[in-house]
């Protein structure tokens, strides 16, 4: 068996070396995520799996389930499907927040045939179109709750998704529905009744991925992308079995299931899973700290939103001596809130750059590292090739990798990689026909192997860790009869990293105020984040040579609108303030120049401004 995660040692470049060089033909422990549920039976055990709080009030109610407890429900699971007609081509569809069911309907699905997971914010067409595009025979959906409106959608779900021929309710039979956890009690916990042999290119599952609305995009897992990403990270992360770890993601999303979800587990650690509405409870928010303490939390897990709600909490009383570390992924980590982080809690942060197309993780900069680097999102995982990629006519050209230092197009190429999408007319731009993954993200590596990623070659905005696609939203306000043509955009923002906004240029003769046209677009977004926040009206869109609308400078003007409003408090003590959007090869970037300022102006600047992910310049005359 390999070595387990906890005694390697992944401090830099060089020991992800040696490790690729002592493991070149045995790296992974196992070939599938069953397999090493297995493998955490027989290491860990009796302990800790999952701990979930029934309320967000600390020394609430809450049940545990062992390492060797998981492994025997996702195996009932994964029979349970096989006796309800799921094969290796087929999928179990499920719609359910991060709880302990959940895992077993994931896992479980996974090792029958493939899981889907499927975000229940959106609309049921939406639902429906991506249950039947993944194949699934089965539903398992939470029952109805007061605060998830779920139920009522499984129940379109199963009457309308063609192929559909079972529901499984979590929490209790319904109409139509057995309960889950009845269902699965009867069938054998220690083996596979199928007598399905895994391999590693077996597909595990897919996730949606894209956008919110629009035709179907289901990016495959197979077992060797996610057993790879689980086990890499495990070590990187640095689990230890007595590690006890905050999850408060969505499983449909690949931080809540994979970056902390299995790559936890398959180290042995413990994942505290905090109410069905997981970190979005606001008791969980209001007493994180005091759930920290009481149940002796050591790997911390967020997006830069949480990071910021954290930091706008007074010091906590409670004793949080055993936290080692924080981990941020799902969107750019701003290196001030990094750095404000650490210096008020004294707990390392390590960033983590992935995408659903690659299991969840493509960098991680590892936890034994002396430091952070800053603005780095870390190093690729073991037996991992990351490249800037010169950008030429026709796309991102892997063959030829830019020098360490030098701006391209992020691409990647190992384990981790994704098969591709359910649909193969999706994959030209995204996957190339000898395994490479275009990322659409700009950045460049540094002589030691770290990647920084610097911009977005493409314009999807990243709302904390939530996708959207601009183009989704962009459709539905055309659809307003005044409009003629808008455009999409992430505005900077110090908590969530981006929100989406809309410019818009209307029709000749047209007439409408940026609230008809909010208003009009807002019900008939199927997801709220996407909702925008603003929406400008502009005499013209500005557009490129070719007549196509020119994004960047909307940022630009962007930029220079939400900066010039945080700085307002300085204006109104007489300095005078003027913010200039900049673009270069490294990305957009502000210019601020402050006059009638003294010392401390610059300093209130950075105060200011702390959490916007945007970089800038301050030059203070007096």
């Amino acid at each position: 068996m390999t070595e387990p995660a906890a005694n390697r040692k992944i401090r830099n470049q060089a020991d992800i070396r040696a490790l690729e060089a002592a493991t070149a033909d045995g790296f992974l422990p196992v070939a599938s995520t069953w397999e090493l549920l297995a493998r955490g039976r027989d290491l860990f055990g009796d302990r800790l799996a999952f701990r979930f709080l029934e309320t967000g009030v600390p020394g609430g109610t809450s049940s545990d389930l062992s390492h060797a407890d998981l492994f025997a429900r996702v195996t009932q699971a994964a029979n349970l499907f096989t006796d309800l007609g799921v094969g290796p081509d087929d999928a179990v569809a499920m719609l359910a927040p991060n709880i302990p069911e959940a895992h077993f309907a994931l896992w479980g699905g996974s090792a029958a045939g493939r899981a889907c997971l499927v975000n229940n914010q959106l609309n049921t067409d939406h639902i429906v179109d991506l249950v039947e595009a993944a194949g699934a025979k089965v539903l398992v959906a939470l029952g109805p709750d007061p605060a998830l409106d779920i139920w009522r959608k499984a129940v379109d779900v199963h009457d309308r998704a063609r192929g559909l021929n079972a529901v499984l309710s979590i929490g209790g039979a319904q109409d139509g529905a057995d309960d889950f956890a009845a269902a699965i009690a009867g069938y054998p916990a220690d083996r596979l009744t199928s007598g399905r042999a895994i391999r590693r290119d077996d597909i595990a599952s897919c996730f949606h991925t894209g956008g919110t609305t629009g035709a179907p995009k289901l990016a495959l897992h197979s077992h060797g992308n996610q057993v790879h990403v689980a086990w890499s990270a495990s070590q990187m992360f640095h689990i230890r079995p007595d590690d006890m770890a905050i999850n408060g993601f969505p499983l449909f999303h690949v931080a809540g299931s994979m970056v902390f979800g299995l790559s936890l587990l398959a180290g042995g650690a413990g994942l505290l899973l905090p109410t069905r509405l997981g970190v979005r409870h606001p008791d969980v928010i209001a007493h994180y700290w005091e759930h920290v303490a009481e149940h002796r939390v050591s790997f911390l897990s967020a997006v830069p939103t949480l990071l910021a709600a954290l930091l706008s909490q007074p010091y906590p009383e409670a004793d949080i001596s055993c936290v080692r570390r924080m981990v941020i992924g799902g969107s750019p980590l701003p290196t001030e809130m990094a750095d404000a982080f650490e210096e008020t809690y004294g707990i390392p942060v390590r960033n983590a750059f992935g995408m659903t197309e690659s299991a969840g993780i493509i960098t991680i900069e590892p936890y034994l590292a002396p430091a952070r680097v800053r603005e780095s999102c870390g190093l690729p995982l073991p037996h991992t090739e990351v490249i800037a990629a010169a950008l030429g006519p026709d796309g991102a050209d892997v063959s030829k990798p830019l020098p360490p230092g030098e701006t391209g197009v992020i691409a990647v190429h190992g384990p981790n990689v994704s098969p591709g999408y359910t649909d193969p007319e999706r994959n030209p731009g995204t996957f190339t026909d000898d395994g490479w993954l275009i990322s659409g993200d700009l950045g460049h590596l540094d002589e030691n192997g770290y990647v920084y990623v610097t911009g977005r070659s493409k314009d999807v905005i990243i709302r904390g860790a939530h996708n959207i696609d601009p183009a989704m939203v962009e459709e539905i306000v055309n659809r307003h009869p005044a409009v003629e043509m808008s455009a999409a955009i992430g505005q900077p923002d110090a908590y969530a990293g981006e929100l989406p906004v809309v410019y818009v240029a209307l029709k000749p003769g047209a007439a409408a105020t940026e609230e008809e046209i909010l208003a009009f677009v807002t019900p008939l977004i199927a997801e709220r984040p996407a909702v925008p926040k603003r929406v400008h009206i502009l005499p013209g869109l500005p557009q490129t040579a070719l007549g196509k609308v020119f994004k960047p400078a909307l940022r630009l003007q962007s930029i220079e609108r939400v900066f010039g409003e945080a700085l307002a408090p300085l204006r109104d003590d007489g300095v005078t303030v003027a913010v200039t959007g900049q673009q270069s090869a490294a990305g957009l970037s502000a210019h601020i120049a402050l006059g009638g300022a003294d010392g401390a102006a610059e300093e209130r600047v950075r105060s200011l401004l702390r959490g916007f992910p945007v970089d800038y310049i301050v030059e203070v005359s007096a």
